[in-house]
This record gives C-alpha cells, sequence and structure tokens, in this order.
C-alpha cells in the first residue's frame, strides 16, 4: 500500500480540516529508504495544504506518524483545562513544537503509550481524563476513542468522520489525488 493510500484510509478527516490530527503505524521495514524519501517528498506539498506530519516513535519495522494541523493543535491546545492537565504530566512547554517534542520524549522513555496524546488528536478532555481514570473500562460508547462525557456529540462526530472516510476512499479510488483531497485551511 503507497503512503498516499495509507494517508487517505486513516487521516481523512484531518485531509478534510475536520478534525485535528491522525495517527497510524506505517509499516517502514525494508522499504525505509523509500518510504522515508516519499515522506520528505510529501512534506512539501502537504504544508502547504496546511498538514503536517511528524514521526513520533520509531521501530525497525514501522513508525507511528502523527499528521495534523498545527492551527488545529495550537487552538486544542489552549482549551480550559488542557494546560494544567499536561503541566501535570510533565509538559511545560505548551506550544505546538514543544508540546509534540514532549509526547516524542514519552514514547522513547518506553513507558507504555502515553494516553495524554488523545488531546493532541483532538478528544476531549473529559474524555481522556476518563479513559486514564478507569483503565479504558467503562466506557458510555466507543468510536474512534472510549468516550466518558458527551456521548450524544461524540456519536456525531463518529459519524462524520466515517461518512468523510468513507467519501475519500472511494474519491480516492475514483483517481482523485491526495492533493486534490486535502483541503486548505
Amino acid at each position: 500500500m503507497s503512503l498516499e493510500h495509507y494517508l487517505i484510509s486513516y487521516c481523512a478527516p484531518t485531509l478534510a480540516s475536520l478534525k485535528t490530527a491522525n495517527l497510524f503505524r506505517l509499516p517502514w521495514g525494508q522499504e525505509k529508504a523509500g518510504a522515508a524519501e516519499k515522506l520528505g517528498k510529501l512534506r512539501g506539498p502537504m504544508g502547504e495544504r496546511g498538514v503536517l506530519m511528524e514521526i513520533l516513535h520509531e521501530k525497525d519495522d514501522y513508525v507511528l506518524l502523527y499528521v495534523y494541523r498545527r492551527s488545529f493543535l495550537e487552538r486544542d491546545l489552549k482549551q480550559p483545562g488542557v494546560q494544567a492537565f499536561l503541566r501535570q504530566n510533565g509538559y511545560r512547554d505548551l506550544t505546538a513544537k514543544g508540546a509534540l517534542e514532549r509526547l516524542r520524549e514519552r514514547f522513547a522513555a518506553g513507558e507504555g503509550f502515553p494516553h495524554e496524546i488523545g488531546l493532541f488528536l483532538g478528544y476531549p478532555l473529559c474524555d481522556v481524563i476518563g479513559f486514564i481514570e478507569n483503565r479504558g473500562q467503562g466506557s458510555k460508547c466507543c468510536g474512534c476513542w472510549k468516550v466518558y462525557g458527551d456521548e450524544q456529540e461524540a456519536k456525531k462526530q463518529f459519524a462524520r468522520y466515517d461518512k468523510c472516510s468513507h467519501i475519500y476512499q472511494r474519491l480516492f479510488r475514483e483517481g482523485r489525488s491526495l492533493w486534490q483531497l486535502t483541503v486548505t485551511a
């Protein structure tokens, strides 16, 4: 599967400016050099459309690729309670760049998956806290994330994201390019 196909499959809501970010595991394996080159070539054109791509964690056979809109992330990091929560978890620089660097450090420390990543993906703070406090159990519903807060609003979001993903995958199969499917924001 090509990098473009992965981006369409896993990041359509971000490409469409409906969501702050998506994260997916990109197989790296034997094509590491080719994949790195392809990623490098896509960064410029995607950045022109407001979509940035960062490797958050790297293993021998895969990377965790974070695809995001910086302006959305900066907005999300300023939501009530978010900065205080992140500071409690060792984040000092709460700019998008600084917070992402700390998130990379958390991955590199190997202490497991840093659950505050939900905030970097546009999930509500109450759902991130609920997941952590309940150890992923007892949610009201589950879609892109486990919901502990506003179930109805989350279900609406999940439906929008699913519809967007289906439309983007169909358009991509019909010949639209990644560039054509990435909304400028």
